[in-house]
């Protein structure tokens, strides 16, 4: 008798589609006109806010705290930053509306898998992105204004500081991802977008100042790079931007999985 062939068992991970999404989307993002314009204006914003600066400050003998300087760069940073971090959160789903139909029925990949790739992509390369340039803008602040103010920039503070501002921009970018995915278009996306951070933050300036607010919470960044900072606070809005995520994630998934695609 001839021998049976033998039964080869292939298994089927079921992650491989949304781990593949997921690094094209990253390859994708990095090498985007949107993103290396984003990385280059907050690098030419941040050196020539420091030369003018310590420029100012040597020649006019303006002296001003390590703290205070970098908590205007980072502000600065922050809102320049915001325009071109939406157009990437939007643009993830928003900008394949035309392929997403072949990605999700050709290629074996389920609708919320490939939503939840693509945001868990654009989260990834926004908060690391921003994580790394605002650790250098203080690295770079601290050596240029130590001379003045040894102890103004505190560790602590800045670390504080940078992951407040990082779970700011998930929960933006988490939602950015839904309103592309349920939106007809980028620009329409983008719009409605806009519109909706703009009310939220100038509703949020009308409440009382025991409440946080973005404009309140960027104008103390200077007292917070210098260790003068509520622990509680933290917190508060690392668990309301986790919240927020969470809550843009469920609504994305259903929104997006109920879309004719």
């Amino acid at each position: 008798m001839e021998a049976q062939p033998p039964v080869v068992t292939v298994r089927f991970n079921k992650f491989l589609p949304y781990w593949a999404v997921l690094r094209t989307d990253l390859r994708q993002t990095v090498r985007g006109w949107v993103y290396r314009l984003w990385v280059l204006m907050t690098a030419v914003a941040a050196g020539g806010f420091l030369v003018y600066r310590v420029g100012l400050h040597r020649e006019a003998g303006l002296v001003q705290s390590a703290a205070a300087q970098c908590g205007d760069l980072f502000r600065l940073l922050v809102v320049g930053s915001m325009a071109l971090v939406v157009v990437l959160a939007v643009s993830a789903v928003g900008a394949e509306r035309g392929t997403v139909a072949d990605s999700v029925l050709s290629r074996g990949i389920s609708r919320h898998q490939y939503f939840l790739a693509k945001l868990h992509a654009r989260l990834a390369a926004v908060v690391c992105t921003f994580a790394g340039l605002a650790t250098l803008v203080l690295l770079a602040g601290y050596f240029l204004f130590r001379a003045d103010a040894e102890t103004d920039l505190s560790v602590a503070g800045g670390l504080v500081a940078v992951v407040g501002v990082c779970a700011v921009l998930a929960a933006v970018v988490s939602w950015g991802v839904t309103v592309g995915a349920l939106t007809n278009g980028t620009v329409l996306g983008i719009t409605v977008f806009w519109l909706v951070l703009y009310g939220a933050g100038f509703l949020l300036t009308l409440v009382p100042e025991s409440y946080p607010s973005p404009d309140r919470e960027l104008a103390r960044l200077r007292f917070v790079l210098a260790g003068q900072y509520n622990p509680g606070l933290l917190w508060d809005v690392v668990i309301g931007s986790g919240v927020l995520c969470g809550l843009a994630a469920a609504v994305g998934l259903v929104g997006f999985a109920r879309r004719d695609v």
